[in-house]
């Protein structure tokens, strides 16, 4: 019941995806006069770049896409810029480092996201349609972690909107747009659960950090995602304070549950029950979410093609942090662990969104969470973890 079901009609990419590779159309932008040099003049500097844009981009990969424009003026460089502004650091997370500017990025420079997304997610992108299932009825032991560790969780996910280019190439006047059908999408919602919708240009900055309305990092002021901060940037808050759903933030649309009692699965049905009902009021409104058939849901970044699903739940974790397995036991759990900040207290997340249903990836974090507990556990009784220790997935 709670399966979400692509579009039985696919668009053109299906039949023309697998020569995309070789198409080099002339140059789109030279009516602009663009002073750019070559493909080898212009190619940019990675050799400290340690994003996996970085890593896979090279000049004769550069030279087929150099060329390329999507219809509605996204360039390559546009894509990379992100990766270019913020190289990484040896020694942190690897990050893709590259950003969509439109749905059709993904087709036209199919080659680049493509390796980009295999990379990141560590799953092969074929021409097979990804599963998606959110029957949160799914899920087990979502509602049962231990107290004294688990702390509090989040579960968010994020869409794009058909026919609007994404945060970081859209003008004004599509932001606003994506404005309006947002009130109008959630002014049917409210009949169900009621809620109220906040413009962040009106809001005291007492009120935007009661919200956790963050201004924007220099990086999404820099990659262009920020860009008229705050016009046409809002949340919609449910009248119970279950659900946010944030409009024209880093992405058209996010929606988020957190709970204080680290229910998951209480966040996952309240995330997911309210997110088809969205799906159906943005189709009423000829502007249905945007999903692709080798890749399903997409938005600006290729970490949250597939479901945009992220799951989040903070441990209070006093010796575990230290132990010398623990970066082992985490890449074989694919997840990861961040520090908060209140001490002693860390977030664990899925990393990949995609390859995976949104009830398996969700799964992946509660059972790792359980796994880090019963290890926390056990050193706190001065017992060894190495039977715990779990097998590469």
């Amino acid at each position: 019941m709670w399966k979400v079901k692509p579009p039985v009609a696919f668009p053109m990419e299906t039949r023309y995806r697998s020569i995309l590779e070789n198409l080099v159309p002339p140059d789109p932008m030279s009516q602009f006069h663009l002073r750019r040099g070559s493909p080898e003049e212009e190619f940019p500097d990675l050799g400290r770049n340690f994003t996996w844009m970085g890593r896979i981009l090279t000049p004769a990969m550069y030279r087929r896409q150099f060329d390329r424009c999507t219809p509605s003026g996204v360039m390559f460089d546009d894509v990379i810029r992100l990766g270019i502004e913020e190289p990484g650091e040896w020694s942190g997370p690897v990050t893709v480092g590259c950003l969509a500017g439109d749905a059709q990025s993904y087709i036209l420079f199919c080659d680049f996201f493509d390796r980009i997304i295999e990379a990141y997610h560590e799953h092969k992108v074929t021409s097979m349609t990804p599963e998606s299932d959110s029957n949160y009825d799914n899920l087990k032991g979502g509602d049962d972690l231990d107290r004294s560790f688990a702390v509090y969780c989040e579960v968010s996910v994020t869409r794009a909107v058909e026919d609007f280019c994404f945060p970081s190439h859209c003008s004004r006047g599509e932001r606003r747009h994506l404005l309006s059908l947002a009130r109008r999408a959630l002014q049917k919602l409210e009949a169900e659960l009621p809620g109220q919708l906040f413009l962040l240009e009106e809001l005291s900055r007492q009120q935007q950090a009661e919200m956790k309305a963050t201004s924007p990092t220099s990086l999404q002021l820099r990659c262009g995602v920020a860009r008229d901060w705050p016009d046409a940037r809002a949340a919609w808050l449910s009248q119970d304070g279950s659900l946010v759903i944030w409009v024209n933030i880093d992405d058209h649309l996010r929606l988020v549950s957190h709970r204080d009692d680290a229910n998951v699965a209480e966040a996952f049905k309240r995330v997911f029950i309210n997110l088809q009902k969205l799906e159906e009021h943005y189709r009423a409104l000829k502007h249905p979410f945007i999903w692709k058939q080798q890749l399903g849901w997409v938005t600006s970044s290729p970490a949250d093609v597939g479901t945009g699903l992220k799951v989040s739940i903070h441990l209070k974790l006093q010796l575990l942090p230290q132990h010398k397995r623990l970066p082992d036991v985490l890449t074989r759990l694919k997840i990861c662990m961040e520090k908060t900040e209140s001490p002693e207290v860390y977030s664990v997340r899925n990393i990949a969104t995609f390859g995976q249903t949104e009830v398996e990836l969700t799964q992946l974090v509660v059972d790792g969470v359980k796994l880090l507990i019963a290890m926390e556990k056990r050193l706190q009784a001065s017992a060894d973890i190495h039977e715990l220790l779990p097998s590469h997935k």
